[in-house]
């Protein structure tokens, strides 16, 4: 089976589902049916988010099973966050410009500061 595409290949529009079929008895339903906010994912973030729940949310798990760094798990995160049509962190980082938060998280995963460090400056950054 095909991933259930989301968007209009004519003109960029947003599809719905009209049409259920039973695999087995070949019953068929018809109607507008909602799809859910999964249904924005793209394979390769459904497989993401499969892994995360699989991880209970640790990314240092995740960090493990993809062989991938904390800032690059966490922009995943982000990415399909906004997918599903969220914006991450508004509160999270209230005092901190996205720039500056990329700039720690580099920082860190680049080894320049520990993670005590990035802290400090996140936390600094807040209380301003």
């Amino acid at each position: 089976m095909y991933h259930l595409p989301n968007e209009c290949p004519v003109c960029g529009g947003e599809l719905i589902v009209t049409h259920l079929a039973c695999n087995e008895c070949d019953t068929r339903i018809e109607g507008r049916f909602y799809s859910g906010t999964f249904s924005q994912l793209s394979a390769e973030q459904l497989h993401f988010v499969e892994l995360f729940v699989r991880n209970e949310g640790k990314i240092t798990r995740m960090e493990q099973d993809l062989e991938l760094s904390y800032p690059t798990i966490r922009n995943r995160l982000h990415d399909v966050i906004r997918a599903m049509g969220y914006e991450p962190g508004e509160d999270e980082f209230a005092g901190l410009s996205d720039a500056e938060r990329k700039q720690i998280l580099d920082n860190l995963d680049n080894g320049e500061i520990d993670y005590e460090e990035a802290l400090r400056l996140i936390e600094d950054k807040e209380k301003k």
